[in-house]
């Protein structure tokens, strides 16, 4: 399908006010995208559907599916750029939102100085003074400026329209094995990754590494652990841990693997349940999807063993897996009623500084900006 096409029936979509999710995934020339014909809200149960799943950072609320049996995919490559709306919006980054965001952090301190945990992470909404004329052109944009993320534009007229380039994979799935992330830790990248990290940034991504490990040995064999890494997305440097192994399926199931990872210390904190009462309880607004996770649920991939043959016995060496790409719902904005929120925030520990925190989710805001002005 042409890109002319593809972005011709999402649009009509849109007008006709029916639910879809288009998406690339990091590194990828493919841009896939399921149609539903109603606008039935269907949820997630035991996490064996099939289908794109868009989970909230409050794992007791329901995720959403678009399911796979009653959807319509379609998919272009390398789609072409198209007029941007970058003129019609404005952002407003108050005196007010710093204020409140330096009295919220401090508060975060206090209470890891007094013992209620060891990390959290705290966020905040930066809306636009003026409208998106067009949010599928801004889903384009995204595409062109970041190639390395994966980007979504997903749509539920009963829930929301959201739009992100996050940086960061919740889990792969391919048949048994896996592959995740430990990811924390930002600077702005000024032209070099040959940065010097400070003590604080090193904790917080130890924190989340420790916590994914921990989190996975119950379910996991041959876990392997890299080397830390610098790795750049979009304006920003981050520190990042891969993690791999093999899921025990015949004795739990991929539920339980996600409820324990989700939410990860990364977009919450350590210990997860007291840090997530703090935030919840805190924050001045709620973050819906933000910090929830999103992508491809139990979609199936067909694999060759020996993609040398030439002949017909190679068909049977086929294999059919079922494959599921889990992303963290970070870099992401809402739109509602023609107005778009940036969701941003950063991780909490004892030697956080409230103002350079709060530099630091101005520089994460510029991530979603950088298409918009």
């Amino acid at each position: 399908m042409t890109s002319e096409v593809f972005f011709e029936q999402i649009q009509h979509q849109l007008d006709k006010h029916l639910p879809f999710v288009a998406y690339r995934k990091p590194g990828e020339i493919l841009v896939n995208a399921m149609l539903q014909p109603t606008d039935d809200v269907f949820t997630v149960d035991d996490y064996s559907e099939k289908g794109f799943v868009f989970a909230p950072f409050d794992s007791t609320k329901a995720a959403i599916l678009i399911p796979l049996e009653h959807s319509k995919g379609i998919s272009c490559q390398n789609p072409q750029i198209i007029k941007n709306n970058k003129s019609h919006t404005k952002y407003q980054a108050l005196d007010l939102d710093r204020e409140q965001h330096l009295v919220l952090v401090q508060k975060g301190v206090d209470a890891i100085k007094a013992g209620l945990f060891q990390k959290v992470v705290l966020s905040r909404i930066e809306k636009t003074e003026h409208t998106i004329t067009n949010p599928i052109e801004v889903f384009n944009a995204l595409l062109h400026h970041y190639p390395s993320a994966f980007v979504y534009c997903w749509y539920h007229p009963q829930i929301g329209f959201w739009l992100g380039a996050t940086p960061e994979t919740l889990i792969h799935v391919e048949g048994s094995r896996f592959k995740t992330m430990a990811l924390a830790g930002t600077q702005k990248f000024l032209g070099t990754d040959k940065v010097v990290w400070q003590h604080k940034e090193k904790e917080e991504q130890q924190f989340v590494t420790d916590f994914i490990v921990n989190s996975l040995k119950p379910f996991a064999n041959n876990l392997a652990i890299s080397e830390v890494e610098t790795i750049k997305a979009g304006n920003l440097l981050h520190l990042k841990t891969s993690i791999s192994g093999t899921l025990n399926l015949k004795n739990t199931d991929f539920k339980q693997v996600l409820l324990a990872l989700h939410p990860t210390p990364a977009v919450c904190g350590l210990p997860k349940e007291a840090s997530k009462r703090f935030i919840l309880k805190h924050e001045p607004y709620q973050r819906e999807f933000y910090t929830g996770f999103l992508g491809e649920l139990n979609v199936q991939l067909k694999t060759n063993r020996n993609t040398n043959r030439r002949n017909v016995e190679n068909n049977a060496y086929a294999s059919i897996k079922n494959v599921s790409n889990l992303f963290v719902n970070l870099r992401c904005m809402q739109i509602l009623n023609k107005k778009t929120g940036i969701y941003v925030g950063g991780g909490i520990t004892k030697d956080s500084n409230p103002e350079a925190e709060w530099q630091e989710t101005v520089a994460k805001a510029d991530v979603m900006k950088k298409v918009l002005q």
